[in-house]
């Protein structure tokens, strides 16, 4: 399943997953940060999974098994793992869904959790309680609702998605206009489209746009604590960390890589494979072919450790500006 070669014993049983710093008999870990590789000579684990081209400096107790990336080997089986586990199934006693809802097969929808009128829930969908559904709203198969998610009407989730405790989908965008005694709210009238495969984390908001739709594509990871403003559209396979916060209309690419914290001004286009660093201010946009920001305002990252080492001796550089200054002064009045 992993493609790996067994060094050690070939008989080797395991039955859970160890970190190998707290590795303990019968457990699988693996080694892929260079930093934990003196963990590989004294873990208890039965089972190790290291890269294939890792030397060892001494001799190991536990059965080595070598992959190409040992982190994807493990991921793979966690993922299986995973997919051990019995899903839940039924309707609870205590939801509330309405008769003009369609429910698929082998549907799970706990307790007090509400599907309004003309939801279409597809087949194998999981929806954990206290999980609200608004009317009109379609969700693929295989999708899983965690509890305390909320889904606006008419919002459509795609298959397998996955989305988190108490994150929010279709809220209003923000949307106001300044008049003289206040503001006037701008009606948000569109959805929010989430295609295949997208996994959204805890607390995450994304907001239904106001006209047309606020769109992430396949395979897009979001991290918790994300704000995607009205009328955003992610690329595919893009990935968000923590915290990430997206102003109205922006446009990020696929297979971009963005760091926590990082914001986006709003309407904006950031191209696809774009790398954006932590806590980067990135306001407008960007050149693409892979580009790397770091900084804010974002910039290329020479350019930004340049500005940094400035920014370090800024209090030197202004002593000897006074000394200069002072200098020059002196100079002035003995000249006169």
């Amino acid at each position: 399943m992993i493609d790996g070669r067994v060094e050690g014993n070939e008989q080797a049983a395991v039955n859970t997953f160890a970190k190998i710093e707290e590795g303990r008999e019968g457990a699988i870990s693996f080694l892929s940060n260079p930093k934990y590789t003196h963990y590989l000579y004294e873990t208890k684990s039965s089972v190790v999974l290291i890269n294939d081209d890792l030397s060892l400096e001494h001799p190991v107790q536990t059965t080595l098994i070598r992959v190409k990336n040992a982190y994807e080997a493990v991921a793979r089986l966690l993922q299986l793992y995973e997919s051990m586990k019995p899903a839940p199934k039924g309707i609870h006693p205590l939801a509330s869904v309405s008769e003009k809802a369609q429910i698929g097969t082998d549907v799970y929808v706990g307790a007090f959790a509400v599907i309004e009128d003309g939801a279409v829930i597809g087949d194998k969908v999981q929806i954990y309680p206290h999980t609200y559904v608004g009317q009109g709203v379609k969700i693929g198969e295989g999708t899983t609702l965690f509890p305390h998610v909320t889904i606006y009407q008419g919002c459509q989730l795609g298959q397998h998605v996955t989305i988190h405790a108490g994150s929010v989908v279709g809220a209003d965008g923000f949307g106001f206009a300044p008049n003289q005694e206040g503001y006037d709210k701008i009606p948000q009238i569109g959805i929010v489209v989430i295609e295949d495969n997208v996994e959204i984390g805890a607390n995450t908001c994304i907001d239904r746009s106001t006209m047309g739709e606020t769109r992430i594509h396949r395979g897009v990871k979001l991290d918790n604590l994300i704000q995607v403003a009205h009328n955003c559209e992610i690329g595919e396979n893009t990935v968000m960390s923590a915290q990430v916060g997206m102003a109205g209309s922006t446009k990020i690419g696929s297979w971009c890589m963005v760091g926590g914290q990082a914001g986006f001004a709003g309407h904006i286009h950031v191209a696809d494979r774009t790398m954006v660093g932590a806590q980067c201010g990135v306001i407008g946009n960007t050149k693409g072919n892979g580009e790397t920001l770091v900084g804010s305002p974002a910039m290329d990252p020479r350019e930004y450790f340049k500005a940094v080492a400035y920014w370090k001796r800024m209090g030197d550089m202004a002593r000897e500006l006074r000394e200069l200054k002072k200098q020059v002064e002196e100079l002035k009045a003995n000249k006169i």
